[in-house]
C-alpha cells in the first residue's frame, strides 16, 4: 500500500519545482484516478514507486521537477481496452499545467514526456531517456515484486482468453530484449539491465 504522506510530499516537491499551484482538487482527482477498479499494476504503488526513483536519481535530470509531473500523468488516463492512454493522460496534463498558468514550453516538454512512456523508442536522450527508465524499472526488480507485477498484468487484462494473452505478453517481453539495451541511462542500465534480461528470459520460459 503506498503511503499517502510520501505521495504528497512528491506532489509538493513537482510543482515547487516548477514555481507554480496546482488547481484546487488536481491532486485528489489523480489520487482518484490511480485508484479506478480495472487498474492492479497501473496504481498508486506504480506511481509511488516511480516517484521514489525520480526522487533518487533527480541529480541526473536536466529539469526533475519536469520528470515528476510527468509521472504523475503519465498513467492517469487508463483504458485497458483503449490505444490512446499516454495522448490521453498527455493532453490532461497539459490542461492542468495551463490552467495552473505554466508556460507553453513547459507544458510541450512534459506533454513530450508522457508520450515516450508509449515505448516506442529503443533509444532516448536527457530527461525523456531517464523518465522512461524510471517507467521500466519494474522490469528489473526484485524476482518477488517481478512476480507481483505479471501477475498484477495479467488481472488488468483478465478479459483476454489465456491463449491470446500469453501471445501478445510475449511479444511485449521479447521487444524489449531485443533491444540492444533496455535502459538508457548509465545508472539504471548498472543497477537493473541484468536483473530485467533475468527476469524477462524466466518469464518466457514459464511461457513456453
Amino acid at each position: 500500500m503506498p503511503n499517502l504522506q510520501h505521495l504528497h510530499r512528491h506532489w509538493l516537491y513537482a510543482w515547487n519545482g516548477l514555481h507554480h499551484t496546482p488547481p484546487p482538487g488536481l491532486y485528489e482527482q489523480l489520487l482518484q484516478a490511480y485508484s479506478e477498479p480495472q487498474r492492479h499494476y497501473h496504481t498508486l504503488q506504480h506511481l509511488d514507486e516511480c516517484l521514489q526513483l525520480q526522487s533518487d536519481s533527480a541529480h541526473l535530470a536536466q529539469r526533475p521537477a519536469e520528470i515528476a509531473m510527468a509521472l504523475w500523468f503519465h498513467d492517469a488516463v487508463y483504458d485497458v481496452r483503449a490505444h490512446n492512454n499516454e495522448a490521453r493522460s498527455a493532453d490532461w496534463a497539459v490542461k492542468a499545467l495551463q490552467a495552473a498558468g505554466m508556460s507553453a514550453e513547459v507544458q510541450a516538454r512534459v506533454h513530450a514526456l508522457i508520450m515516450a512512456t508509449e515505448h516506442t523508442a529503443a533509444a532516448l536522450v536527457g530527461d525523456a531517456a531517464l523518465l522512461v527508465d524510471i517507467d521500466l524499472a519494474i522490469l528489473g526488480a526484485t524476482p518477488a515484486r517481478f512476480a507481483e507485477y505479471e501477475r498484477q498484468i495479467r488481472q488488468e487484462y483478465a478479459w483476454v482468453p489465456a491463449d491470446v494473452f500469453v501471445e501478445k505478453r510475449r511479444a511485449v517481453l521479447q521487444s524489449f530484449i531485443a533491444r540492444q539495451k533496455i535502459y538508457n541511462t548509465a545508472l539504471f542500465k548498472h543497477q537493473l539491465e541484468a536483473s530485467a534480461c533475468t527476469n524477462l528470459k524466466n518469464s518466457l520460459k514459464r511461457d513456453c
